[in-house]
């Protein structure tokens, strides 16, 4: 049924959870990105919320990617739009690397102190897109569009724990196995783990080995012509 909708461009009419909910008082940073050429691995990485519907309500999902190679540094699953649950994926994150520049919307979970806090004692600038803006943070807008389609609305889990382990198997294979066109066809994982032969000694990036998810991974049979 989902299938034959997309083809004939129908969508369901249902109210939607909001995941992006400003914070009176929380400070705002400009945004960054504007102009910017992003040429290389841990130059930008990229935040944001999306939710998961399962048989019985939903669960909001974050995820941080490092924006030039599609890499999904981390990601967590919630019943809740509190902010530690994003807190906890960038503790994450920043133990594999470090990027110059992170970009969020103006969520309350990414103005938070507890967040942005985590940002500033690393040393990383902070960027937000421009309010009501859903093209500044393109790129982890694919990603939703790719993992719901090619994952949640296929298997409709019963539970939070198939949830965890169905979205798990997924970005393990996102990153390793998933060839992108944009990429040269070449996985996420390659490409943040390579240096741009372009790179200067100022801009040499280090190679990361990605901690491997403990969940093992599916056997899917897609064809490499993607993102």
């Amino acid at each position: 049924m989902r299938r034959l909708m997309r083809i004939m461009g129908l969508k369901a009419i249902y109210r939607r959870p909001r995941t992006s909910q400003p914070a009176p008082g929380h400070k705002v940073y400009p945004y960054l990105l504007s102009g910017m050429k992003i040429t290389r691995p841990n130059q930008v990485w990229a935040s944001d919320i999306t939710y998961i519907p399962m048989a019985r309500g939903f669960l909001y999902l974050v995820a941080i990617i490092d924006v030039y190679s599609r890499y999904v540094l981390s990601w967590r699953l919630s019943n809740t739009l509190d902010a530690g649950f994003c807190a906890e994926a960038l503790e994450e994150a920043l133990g594999k690397g470090k990027p110059e520049i992170f970009n969020t919307d103006q969520g309350s979970q990414f103005t938070s102190e507890s967040f942005t806090g985590l940002l500033q004692q690393h040393g990383v600038r902070i960027s937000m897109d421009g309010k009501g803006s859903y093209n500044d943070n393109l790129f982890i807008e694919r990603l939703w569009r790719t993992v719901k389609y090619e994952e949640v609305y296929l298997k409709a889990y019963q539970d939070g724990r198939e949830a965890r382990v169905g979205i798990g198997n997924y970005f393990r294979f996102y990153n390793t196995e998933r060839p992108h066109q944009a990429l040269g066809y070449r996985t996420p994982a390659e490409v943040f783990n390579s240096i741009p032969v372009e790179a200067t000694s100022r801009s040499m990036v280090e190679s990361l080995t990605p901690d491997p998810l403990r969940i093992a991974g599916p056997n899917l049979n897609i064809a490499p012509i993607l993102s």
